[in-house]
């Protein structure tokens, strides 16, 4: 059996999702936040114009929770929708890219794989104020503890492999024919994105950590090969995925770091859970996991492989690293837009907190990798 070191709770930045979850500090809605800025009348004349079957007039209000794209509810007459817009203010570069998050879900539904179905995109910054989205409300559960309190072991065995199957579905998408070809600059994906997360970190940095520091200098000079490209959803996890009633995948949401890269990356990010103690929210290790249904990491592993045509993974400990190290360069990005006044959740303070421990932890990961080679 591989051995996955347990990594302490530091927690993981909370993306907005579209749906209901088990914790109460993300659920449900809440009245706006800059509500200045919205012209419902502009954004009702731009719904009638664009949304094919929309008929207002509109109430809208916020999604809980979220330190990225803020995402609302539209109620009117006709139904449902879901707006996702980019923050106010000065952003970081090449973040928030919500029309890429509307390209990426209006080529993966042509092709059948599950995401909310995506109707019209504005790039007219007058209507609201910035860059928006409107899609599909989906109806169904989405779970936050990966625990999955109350469920029987054969419903957490369900979700759990219904994630598997649905993330190598991803993996083999023909991104070239879906035009997708252009999704992402060409070279060795990781090498891209410790380069992107040194920048982000850097243009949003607000403290020295060290740790930081030796990741920066250390992971472009340990970067592995890469043998696949395919469509990596960036940030896939329980959360970002909308469940129905059969405990299958209904919907992947949450696309804002998607590009085109090494599957590797999304599945050993999924693995993580797997060497983290349970916190209420990801954390799998040291629990019994065969009472509870749950596959063991090494089913896990077995399952994908088998799925994709792998003959196994390699060492993880560099994987996790740098999986914590990108967390590291997001919750930086929190931690800038809350001392520049743009974090879109009361939440942000605290997560912007957890920055320092995760970079010990992901150090630690990388000193095991070097420890391993």
């Amino acid at each position: 059996m591989r051995e996955v070191r347990e990594m302490s709770s530091a927690g993981e930045p909370r993306r907005q999702s579209t749906g209901l979850i088990d914790d109460d500090a993300f659920k449900g809605t809440k009245p706006l936040e800059d509500a200045g800025p919205f012209d419902l009348a502009r954004l009702d004349a731009w719904l009638a114009a664009n949304v094919e079957h929309y008929r207002g007039p509109l109430d809208i209000r916020q999604f809980k929770g979220g330190q990225s794209n803020p995402t609302y509810h539209i109620t009117s007459p006709s139904g449902s929708l879901v707006l996702r817009r980019k923050p106010f203010g000065a952003l970081l570069p090449s973040a928030h890219a919500v029309d890429r998050e509307f390209r990426v879900i209006s080529a993966l539904h042509r092709a059948g794989f599950p995401v909310p179905t995506p109707y019209a995109l504005c790039l007219d910054g007058d209507v609201i104020g910035t860059t928006f989205y409107v899609m599909e409300m989906m109806q169904g559960d989405i779970y936050w503890n990966a625990l999955l309190p109350g469920a029987s072991p054969e419903r957490r065995r369900r979700i759990f492999r219904s994630q598997v199957e649905t993330l190598a579905q991803l993996h083999h998408v023909d991104y070239a024919a879906l035009g997708l070809s252009d999704y992402a600059r060409p070279g060795n994906y990781f090498e891209r994105q410790v380069i992107r997360w040194t920048k982000q970190y850097r243009s949003s940095e607000t403290e020295h950590i060290q740790e930081v520091e030796n990741l920066i200098s250390w992971l472009p000079q340990s970067l592995p090969a890469q043998e696949r490209v395919s469509i990596v959803h960036g940030d896939y996890r329980l959360d970002n995925t909308v469940f129905g009633n059969d405990d299958r995948i209904k919907a992947v949401l949450d696309w804002e770091l998607s590009t085109l890269g090494d599957p590797l990356a999304d599945f050993t990010y999924f693995l993580m859970q797997w060497a983290m103690p349970p916190d209420g929210r990801s954390g799998l290790a040291g629990v019994d996991l065969k009472s509870l249904g749950i596959p063991d990491i090494d089913e896990v592993i077995s399952l994908y492989c088998g799925m994709t045509g792998r003959s196994d993974l390699p060492d993880l400990n560099w994987y996790f690293a740098y999986n914590l190290f990108r967390l590291v360069g997001i919750l930086q990005g929190i931690a800038g837009r809350v001392r520049d006044g743009t974090a879109s959740s009361e939440k942000a303070r605290e997560m912007a907190a957890r920055t320092r421990p995760l970079a010990m932890r992901a150090w630690d990961f990388a000193q095991k990798a070097e420890a391993g080679q």
